[in-house]
């Protein structure tokens, strides 16, 4: 019932930015929560933030990281600034519909329903 496409992955020097989109189709965009996370190579998927009533970042990019909505366009964000050479993975957005997973965080991906497809974050050093 949802679809999630992601876009704007690419190659990036240490230090610096780039935004991630994540555009939702299939419901109302006000009643799913979403997550961002990511998969480095031989790594597991590891969460990077939250969207939902707030919004909650992973430690290793709390401060880097933004997660943002734009409900005309259906579409949540992530903006990345000063990336690391550590934050090199695929990038995935994930949105889930229980309504306890709008109100509080939820950081294991086993709580996430729908998934993008994944789009390549690589930051050179």
């Amino acid at each position: 019932q949802v679809q999630l496409v992601e876009s704007g992955g690419g190659l990036v020097q240490a230090g610096g930015s780039l935004r991630l989109s994540c555009a939702a189709s299939g419901r109302t965009f006000s009643s799913y929560a979403m997550g961002w996370f990511r998969q480095a190579p031989g790594k597991e998927r590891e969460f990077v933030g939250w969207s939902g009533i707030s919004t909650y970042y992973a430690d290793s990019v709390k401060g880097r990281f933004t997660i943002s909505r734009d409900s005309a366009k259906n579409t949540v964000y992530l903006q990345m600034n000063s990336l690391k050479p550590e934050d090199t993975a695929v990038y995935y957005c994930a949105a889930t519909l229980s309504p306890s997973g709008w109100r509080t965080p939820r950081t294991v991906k086993y709580e996430y329903a729908y998934w993008g497809q994944g789009t390549q974050v690589t930051v050179s050093s």
